[in-house]
């Protein structure tokens, strides 16, 4: 029998789970039944998901900012299409296909004037490890500097510049020498620059792990100290570029004009694994300056057709949708709402981002009990409390969301750049609805948070002492 996808679908529906967990991932199957994110999907448009009864759940992840012009966006698909039936002659390899040239032309045209180069990749790490190899052969240096939070991916030489220990733990040696300055510490930047044995300094514009927004200084004055010691700046759009936060590029806001950019996830509309790494005409030919070396860095499935034809696609959507425009918009919107919540929650303690990359922290409350129940659930895990936001919010609410890193009592949202005014107001309604059940203790809400303290307790291969005394001063509450 020929191959028959649908068939092959239909055939093993509801099976995502099981497969999952005998031959992927079996950890990451027990983290989301255990949070009850195991939630069968059917399809996805715009920014919902629906499953097999054609209930909605609204995305407010866009699969970590891949889908900013939607999911399965209809002018992405057709142009996928379109390069399917043309029966291009992809991947050449010896040769020049036209549509790499008509996207980077795209790219090209968004950049600041003084990037003018383009080279594609398959991801967003391999973006960054790209960018990390032209620095050094264009500076002859060895010495990369990361801001502190930072996350860049997770191959050695972007989880060399990650600055959260816990992806580094478990796999030795990473590339050297790559250090750490803390955002916002220009005195510490400087005396590292100062020593001009720095490649590059690597920095998102906007933190992703738990959108933190630098100084409004930080970023101008981190540009100059740059130039003023020979080292290249590279800005890492991956998650922040393509309009995520009310500008293009996250870099905008500030007015920078980096030396190297690094981009993927959404490029591509979500679509097909696509990155790419904008620079200066100079910095490439630093890697390719010689004939014998227009080949010394590559990626073979980087031009592909598919990809580029999404990519094409893609940046037409964000200019005639004006997503660009309603994401700040709609940023703007969901950012003041929210922070309206803040007079009415005590541990309700900042809303920040830029556009819909957005973050909501809490904090431990002053009221004697409400700390009890705070201090019980930070002594199973820190950070425990995000998921007693997260939980609800899909449980009761259908919205997705995440705890975008270890450690730390925040909830991080980035939305399609689609939405309207109707998805906002009903994340905000839910929200403040799931914040009201976690300031009544004992509650509800408390008893996810102890559940969820008694799993992460058993994880950490925590004694059976621990887990008495959790229960005991539950019980006691």
């Amino acid at each position: 029998m020929a191959f028959d996808l649908k068939h092959l679908f239909s055939s093993h529906r509801g099976k995502n789970f099981i497969l999952h967990e005998q031959y992927i991932n079996p950890q990451f199957v027990r983290v989301l039944r255990t949070i009850g994110f195991d939630k069968v999907y059917e399809r996805a448009e715009g920014a919902y998901f629906y499953d097999a009864e054609g209930t909605p759940y609204l995305d407010f992840l866009s699969g970590y900012g891949s889908f900013n012009v939607g999911r399965n966006h209809p002018v992405v698909k057709k142009a996928i299409e379109d390069a399917l039936d043309l029966n291009l002659p992809n991947l050449i390899q010896m040769g020049c296909s036209l549509l790499p040239g008509l996207l980077a032309q795209e790219l090209v045209n968004l950049a600041p004037p003084c990037l003018d180069t383009v080279f594609f990749t398959n991801s967003g790490t391999e973006s960054v490890e790209g960018a990390l190899k032209f620095a050094k052969a264009h500076t002859r240096r060895d010495k990369i500097l990361f801001l502190d939070h930072a996350f860049h991916g997770l191959s050695i030489g972007s989880l060399s510049c990650n600055g959260n220990e816990e992806f580094k733990k478990g796999f030795g040696r990473l590339l050297e020498p790559a250090e750490s300055v803390g955002m916002n510490d220009l005195e510490a930047l400087e005396k590292a620059l100062s020593k001009k044995d720095v490649a590059c300094l690597l920095v998102e514009p906007i933190q992703g792990k738990g959108v933190y927004v630098p100084d409004e200084n930080f970023l101008p004055q981190a540009q100059m100290l740059c130039r003023k010691y020979g080292t290249l700046l590279i800005c890492d759009e991956i998650q922040s570029g393509f309009g995520r936060t009310g500008k293009f590029f996250a870099f905008e806001h500030w007015k920078l004009e980096p030396d190297i950019i690094t981009l993927a996830k959404s490029l591509s509309g979500g679509y097909i694994p696509v990155g790419a790494i904008l620079m200066r005409r100079d910095i490439y030919h630093s890697t390719y300056n010689k004939m014998d070396r227009c080949v010394v860095h590559s990626s073979t499935f980087g031009k592909n057709d598919l990809a580029m034809a999404a990519g094409l696609a893609s940046l037409s959507v964000l200019k005639e949708e004006k997503l660009v425009e309603n994401a700040e918009k709609m940023g703007a919107y969901l950012i003041q709402k929210l922070q309206e919540l803040k007079p009415k929650y005590e541990m309700l303690k900042e809303v920040r981002g830029k556009g819909l990359m957005i973050a909501i922290e809490f904090a431990e409350p002053k009221s004697l009990k409400l700390r009890l129940g705070w201090n019980l659930i930070h002594k199973a895990s820190k950070g425990l409390f995000g998921q007693m936001i997260v939980v609800p919010l899909f449980a009761q609410h259908r919205i997705l969301s995440q705890v975008p890193g270890h450690h730390m009592d925040v909830v991080k949202i980035l939305p399609p750049l689609m939405i309207a005014q109707k998805e906002a107001d009903y994340f905000v309604e839910a929200i403040d609805q799931v914040l009201a059940a976690c300031h009544k203790f004992p509650g509800a809400a408390w008893e996810i948070g102890y559940t969820l303290a008694k799993q992460a307790l058993k994880a950490r291969g925590a004694s059976e002492r621990e887990e008495k005394e959790l229960i005991a001063a539950v019980e006691s509450a």
